[in-house]
C-alpha cells in the first residue's frame, strides 16, 4: 500500500477539521477582526449545541475527542478565535528524531516570560497549504534530477488533502505551478532547468505573499537551495520583517557542494537557510549528497502530519501592536533532553481607532 493511501484522512475527520481550523487557525493573529475568504468559509451547521463535557475540561482546555460534535467544536472556537494564539510545534530528541506521544501537560508556554494557560491541544493530521521554493540556479545543475524525485517523495508522504504551489527561481522568480493538488504539480517538474544566478530572498518573499491566498489555515514553505543569494531585490532584513508578520513555517534543505563546504560562501548560504527556519519554527536539514534529498523530504512530510498544535489566550490584554516573545518548554522524562521548534513570537493586535 502506498504511503498516501496508508496515511489518508477519513472523510469524517477531514470535514470536522476543515470546519474547525478554517475558522480558527490562519485568522487568529490579525490586528483587526477576522475575515474569512470564500475558500476558507466553514460549512453551514444546524442550530448550535452546548459543548460536551468530553470536549472541554474543567480548566477550560479544549481537547479533541471522537465524541465531540462538529457544532460544539465550532462554538468553542467562535468564542476563542479572536484572541487565540495558535502554534504548530515540532519536538526532537538529541539525535534530531521527531518525538511523538506527548500530551498537553508536557508543554509549558511562556509569552514574554509569563506562563500561559493552554486552551487548545491537538495532534490530528489536518490538511495544510504548502509552497515549494525550488532553486534552479546554475549551482544546482548537477542536482536537478534528484530535486525532482525529492519533491515527488515529499508529495507521496503528504496528506492527500494538502494543496501545493511551486516557485522556481534563479536570478528571477517564476511561478511554476499555482495552487493545485500534488498529482498535478508533479507534471510541472520535467520543465525545471538549472541556470543563472540566485534570488533566494525574492523567492521566499513571494512564497510568503502567495500563502496569504491559501485555502488551509496551516501554511508551510519548503525551500530547497544551496542558500547563496546573489541576485535579490529584497534584503534579508526585509524578508525577516515579513516573516515575523506572517504565520508561516519554513522548512529548509541546504544542498552545499561537499568539496567547497568549508568555504565562506557555502557556510554563509547554509547559515541563511538555518536562520529562516529558526525564525519561523520550522527545521533545517543540510544534505551533503543529492542522493539524500528524497529521504529528507519524506521525513519532513511525515513530521508535518504529526506536529503538535497548541493554542493559548494571552494574559497580556494590551492591543499595542508590539512584538511578543514566545518560549515553549517540554517536560523531560528520564533525563531526556528535547528541542522545541516553534515560532519565536508574534505582533500583538492593534486597537481600532
Amino acid at each position: 500500500m502506498s504511503p498516501r493511501v496508508r496515511g489518508a484522512v477519513s472523510p469524517f475527520m477531514f470535514r470536522r477539521w476543515r470546519a474547525l481550523m478554517c475558522t480558527a487557525v490562519g485568522l487568529l493573529l490579525l490586528p483587526m477582526g477576522p475575515s474569512i475568504s470564500a475558500g476558507d468559509r466553514p460549512a453551514p451547521s444546524d442550530a448550535p449545541k452546548a459543548p460536551s463535557a468530553e470536549s472541554q475540561s474543567a480548566s477550560g482546555q479544549v481537547t479533541r475527542t471522537t465524541a465531540a460534535t462538529d457544532q460544539s467544536l465550532q462554538e468553542q472556537f467562535i468564542r476563542l478565535k479572536s484572541e487565540l494564539v495558535l502554534l504548530s510545534i515540532s519536538v526532537t530528541d538529541q539525535l534530531g528524531r521527531f518525538v511523538t506521544g506527548l500530551k498537553s501537560d508536557h508543554f509549558t508556554v511562556y509569552e514574554d516570560d509569563v506562563p500561559q494557560q493552554v486552551k487548545f491541544f491537538s495532534t490530528d493530521d489536518i490538511p495544510i497549504s504548502v509552497g515549494l521554493i525550488l532553486d534552479v540556479s546554475g549551482s544546482m545543475r548537477s542536482k536537478i534530477a534528484r530535486l525532482r524525485e525529492a519533491v515527488r517523495r515529499f508529495i507521496e508522504w503528504s496528506n492527500p488533502q494538502d494543496e501545493f504551489f511551486a516557485i522556481a527561481f534563479n536570478k528571477q522568480v517564476m511561478l511554476l505551478a499555482d495552487f493545485t493538488d500534488g498529482e498535478v504539480l508533479l507534471t510541472y517538474l520535467p520543465f525545471l532547468r538549472a541556470q543563472g544566478r540566485t534570488a533566494l530572498f525574492d523567492a521566499v518573499y513571494e512564497g510568503v505573499l502567495k500563502l496569504r491566498h491559501a485555502r488551509h489555515g496551516k501554511r508551510v514553505l519548503l525551500v530547497i537551495s544551496d542558500g547563496q543569494d546573489n541576485s535579490s531585490r529584497y534584503s534579508y532584513g526585509a524578508l525577516s520583517r515579513l516573516l515575523k508578520e506572517s504565520d508561516v513555517q519554513i522548512y529548509t534543505i541546504g544542498t552545499p557542494d561537499p568539496t567547497l563546504y568549508n568555504t565562506y560562501f557555502e557556510q554563509q548560504g547554509i547559515a541563511i537557510l538555518q536562520q529562516l527556519s529558526k525564525l519561523t519554527g520550522g527545521r533545517h536539514f543540510t544534505v551533503m549528497g543529492a542522493s539524500l534529498l528524497e529521504a529528507v523530504c519524506a521525513t519532513i512530510a511525515r513530521e508535518l502530519r504529526q506536529q503538535y498544535n497548541i493554542g493559548y489566550i494571552s494574559t497580556n490584554t494590551s492591543r499595542d501592536g508590539k512584538w511578543r516573545r514566545i518560549k515553549i518548554e517540554v517536560a523531560r522524562e528520564g533525563g531526556k533532553k528535547f528541542k522545541v521548534h516553534a515560532r519565536r513570537g508574534y505582533y500583538a493586535p492593534v486597537s481600532q481607532p
